[in-house]
């Protein structure tokens, strides 16, 4: 079976198990260290997907040291005392598969897929690497230039500058944890040292603070005992205690005017403060995002882009950019971001935007709308884990976050369950003006100046 037809056959099971009931396999399985292993079997192609999950994001890096975390990513790339710089690249590229590495707020995941033949080195590597990495002035200077040089292409000199992510996150939030900008600061970069890496690595490159998951072409006994070769004698860490997140509805509008020296049109971004996966409101509220900025189709690209022309485009959702519902473990922000036109002012269409909102709290909402929302939503999700990568990071990230990864199974339902009722509910409750923060970006003077 080739691999197309091979996905598509998945696609089809995934499909039936919506409709009855049964459950993608995933075997659990914890080592004395306190590593947790996740394995989904899957024999449609000669392939696996791997992702390793640690407990530590942005919510979690020292005072001080805002972008440690997402440092730290890098340096994990910077190889062993055994395995040299480039020796992933060459193990995994070499055999014709994939890696990359991630930063969110709640976790640093590094994912790799490959054929079933290079699972026990690249298994290899990574305990190798969770054990200990190649500690260096040289290396610390190689990855701290390499994220300076991040934020220079994608924040400094880039128009809008990812504003609608950092910027936003510091209007609306009140805690340090949340509203902090993850991506990093020049001046806090440089105060990083090879003391503070290590420190970090001994602290939260734990195996007791990791999610091992593994889809694909495997057998879950015979991967359990690999792993437990590998990883098994790394000694565990005692990890802090995870600071409380949480944070209240705000109570007053919030706003900031930014200028922008990069933009050729203006932008607008607005945060309304979400609760965490544990509140009843948290999967209304995801369905209620996908309803609102989900696409061409959603409600506030038919009004403003279409209807009114007053925007030329607006997007967003639930968590957005940086995730989505699965992949957050406290608070986030349903975040809509778009450029209008330079002849209108974006209080205009912020007003039109909530005159959206309130319609839904005043008259409901479509049920055929609702319904098609939330079929596309599980759609989607089918077509995501149908891949073996994806379907190896969910798991981890899963488990890591809310502690089981058989949850990932109960995510169609618990967006099919989402009623008429439950979006009128939600939006009345947190896409209020009250707990609305938003960015007005404009084209900075001299660029209007240029322009004319």
């Amino acid at each position: 079976m080739n691999r197309f037809l091979a996905g598509i056959t998945l696609l089809m099971l995934l499909g039936l198990a919506g409709a009855h009931g049964t459950a993608l396999p995933i075997s659990t399985y914890k080592l004395d260290n306190g590593l947790t292993l996740v394995v989904s079997e899957d024999h449609g192609s000669p392939t696996f997907g791997l992702s390793i999950a640690y407990h530590v994001g942005f919510r979690l890096e020292p005072r001080g040291r805002t972008g440690f975390a997402h440092l730290f990513e890098h340096m994990m790339f910077e190889g062993t005392p055994r395995a040299p710089k480039g020796s992933f690249v060459k193990i995994i590229q070499g055999g014709g598969g994939s890696l990359n590495g991630s930063t969110r707020y709640d976790y640093t995941n590094y994912i790799s897929k490959a054929p079933v033949s290079a699972l026990a080195p690249i298994l290899w590597l990574e305990a190798d690497r969770m054990r200990h990495l190649d500690f260096s002035e040289e290396n610390l200077a190689n990855q701290r230039d390499v994220v300076k040089e991040e934020i220079r292409v994608n924040v400094k000199n880039k128009p809008y500058g990812l504003f609608f992510w950092t910027d936003l996150a510091a209007l609306a939030f009140d805690k340090w944890e949340n509203a902090h900008d993850g991506y990093g600061s020049f001046v806090d970069l440089d105060k990083a040292s090879i003391e503070d890496v290590k420190k970090f690595h001994q602290t939260y490159y734990s195996p007791n603070n990791a999610v091992l998951a593994i889809a694909g072409d495997v057998d879950p006994e015979q991967v359990h005992q690999l792993v437990k070769k590998y990883f098994g004698d790394i000694p565990s860490a005692q990890v802090p205690p995870r600071p409380d997140i949480s944070e209240p509805l705000n109570k007053a509008e919030r706003f900031r005017e930014e200028q922008d020296r990069h933009a050729s049109v203006p932008a607008l971004a607005i945060g309304w403060k979400m609760p965490g996966p544990d509140s009843p409101d948290y999967y209304p509220l995801a369905v209620l995002g996908e309803l609102l900025l989900g696409g061409d189709a959603s409600l506030l690209h038919q009004k403003l882009v279409k209807e009114k022309q007053t925007m030329l485009s607006i997007s967003g959702g639930m968590g957005w950019p940086l995730g989505d519902p699965l992949t957050f473990a406290g608070p986030s922000l349903m975040v809509a971001f778009g450029l209008y036109k330079p002849n209108n002012e974006a209080k205009v269409s912020v007003g039109a935007i909530q005159q959206v909102i309130d319609g839904i709290v005043q008259k409901g909402v479509d049920p055929a709308r609702l319904k098609a929302v939330k079929t596309k939503m599980v759609a989607d999700h089918y077509k995501e884990i149908a891949h073996n990568l994806e379907r190896a990071n969910y798991l981890a990230i899963t488990q890591l976050l809310r502690g089981d990864a058989k949850l990932l199974n109960d995510y169609p339902s618990l967006i099919e369950e989402v009623t008429p009722e439950d979006i009128q509910r939600v939006a009345a409750k947190y896409l209020t003006v009250e707990n609305r923060s938003w960015i007005d970006r404009k084209v900075a003077a001299h660029k209007q100046e240029n322009a004319s």
